[in-house]
């Protein structure tokens, strides 16, 4: 039996990601013993939303999503995720102005 090496403590999902990404999985799990199992009452997590975009934004993310072999709509939430992730590490967000005009401030305490 190979001696597996201890998967580190993440505090985030973010930074789990990231660090999976450069690491060999094999070197961390004994997939050998690993086991097919279903979740036949598993619900799906998520839920359809509408939301109005332009044709040319649209195709914009088609394309994006289709260089990195993604369907467009998980590009889409990938895009999302990042976002959020990024605001939260930043300490950033976006405020609304009355004119609508968009601006990215650091947030206070």
């Amino acid at each position: 039996m190979k001696n597996l090496k201890k998967i580190p403590y993440f505090k985030t999902e973010k930074e789990e990601r990231e660090w999976w990404q450069t690491h060999d999985s094999t070197e961390y799990v004994d997939w050998s013993k690993a086991k097919r199992v279903r979740f036949p009452n598993l619900r799906l997590s998520s839920r359809p939303i509408t939301i109005r975009l332009t044709n040319d934004l649209i195709e914009r993310l088609k394309l994006k999503a289709h260089q990195r072999d993604l369907p467009y709509q998980t590009y889409i939430k990938l895009l999302l995720y990042e976002s959020l992730d990024e605001s939260e590490d930043n300490k950033k967000f976006i405020l609304r102005d009355k004119k609508k005009n968009y601006k990215v401030t650091k947030r206070e305490k």
